[in-house]
């Protein structure tokens, strides 16, 4: 290979290196215009709506609303980022948590057992019932090729008429205040005490925190250094060589599937655990949608979901001084939105980028003539 071409190469390959760091920069600041348009067109600053976003951000109280968010936003990033990487599009995980939540939370009020092994059955349940839920759209789809996004979507309804009628003073629910019902409430050995992280605030951080980083590190070595990883990513890049290389696919759904759902089931677990104690009416709905945002702002990565979760919760949280100063809180819903649409479509070009110049590549390559070849 000649000296020129090596350094042809080289510099494409650093050329897609810097346009993979660029991209969600760029996507970023073109959400930023984007948003910044919306507010001129309805008569506010964009400058001064981006420093009332930050110094209300910057409030320690503030702070931690953020990283608590983050960490269930994080989660149910993950459950769907597991199925992501396998082409399986769990659109169930918010079914799944909310159910995995109010079972978990009924036996976590139901029992009276040592502090750490009572926060691990309540855990356990919550996994279970997760991945159980998850299971009847695996089974689905590897027996009879059910798509996974209708049965999760049909599931989500299920789980949610299943959760109210559950839901009631007759069978799982006790009366809390004159407008409001839920589960008997967990005992303090079943809960999860806060850290005080953050200075200039009583408030503290959920100590679910702590798992949720953990989930992390366990998703990248799961994913990346060992053989179901390996299966699975295989699978989701190219079903048809991974039967090939001996990957029993419909196996492979199943238990990803599974995964996914005993991830998500573990999504209400800090506000669960670390705040409310009980699941009510007013339990957070919604995350499991947000954990589809998050994921594909993440591009699967764990830290890159890390930084997504993160954003999105500033976003969620700031966001609430908007409607005080006379700016429409919606504008977060359109920079959310604009920030997605934009990562996304940035990294198509990436990679459309990098398979043009693989397949420029490899026609110099055939086309070379072969040193001492016949003439």
């Amino acid at each position: 290979m000649s000296s020129s071409f090596t350094d042809r190469l080289l510099g494409r390959v650093r050329l897609g290196g810097l346009l993979a760091v660029a991209a969600p920069l760029l996507a970023v600041v073109f959400a930023g215009a984007m948003t910044s348009i919306v507010l001129l067109l309805n008569g506010s600053d964009p400058l001064r709506t981006l420093l009332l976003l930050v110094e209300y951000g910057a409030a320690p109280r503030t702070e931690v609303l953020i990283l608590n968010t983050a960490t269930t936003y994080y989660i149910s990033a993950l459950a769907v980022a597991i199925g992501f990487r396998m082409n399986l599009f769990n659109i169930g995980v918010d079914g799944q948590y909310r159910l995995a939540a109010l079972l978990a939370a009924a036996v976590g009020g139901a029992i009276s057992l040592p502090g750490p092994l009572h926060v691990a059955v309540i855990v356990l349940v919550a996994v279970a019932v997760g991945g159980l839920w998850a299971s009847i759209a695996a089974v689905l789809k590897a027996t009879r090729g059910v798509s996974e996004v209708i049965s999760t979507i049909m599931l989500n309804a299920v789980a949610t008429g299943l959760g109210a009628w559950l839901l009631t003073t007759d069978r799982l629910a006790v009366q809390l205040s004159s407008n409001n019902i839920g589960t008997k409430p967990i005992p303090p050995s079943g809960q999860v005490p806060g850290m005080s992280l953050i200075p200039g605030t009583p408030s503290k951080v959920y100590g679910f925190l702590i798992v949720a980083a953990l989930l992390g590190v366990g998703y990248h070595v799961l994913l990346n250094r060992t053989r179901f990883g390996f299966d699975l990513r295989a699978t989701g890049r190219s079903e048809t060589a991974a039967v090939a290389s001996g990957v029993r696919v419909r196996r492979m759904v199943v238990l990803t599937m599974v995964l996914s759902g005993a991830v998500a089931g573990l999504v209400g677990m800090p506000q669960l655990l670390g705040e409310a104690y009980t699941y009510s009416l007013d339990f957070p709905p919604g995350l499991g949608f947000i954990g589809i945002s998050i994921a594909l702002l993440g591009r699967n990565n764990p830290i890159g979901i890390a930084i997504g979760a993160l954003l999105w919760s500033f976003l969620n949280n700031a966001g609430e001084i908007l409607g005080i100063n006379d700016i429409p809180p919606e504008i977060v819903i359109i920079m959310q939105g604009a920030i997605v649409l934009s990562v996304v479509i940035a990294y198509e070009l990436v990679h459309r980028y990098r398979a043009t110049a693989e397949q420029r590549r490899v026609s110099r390559r055939l086309a070379t003539p072969v040193e001492g070849a016949a003439a």
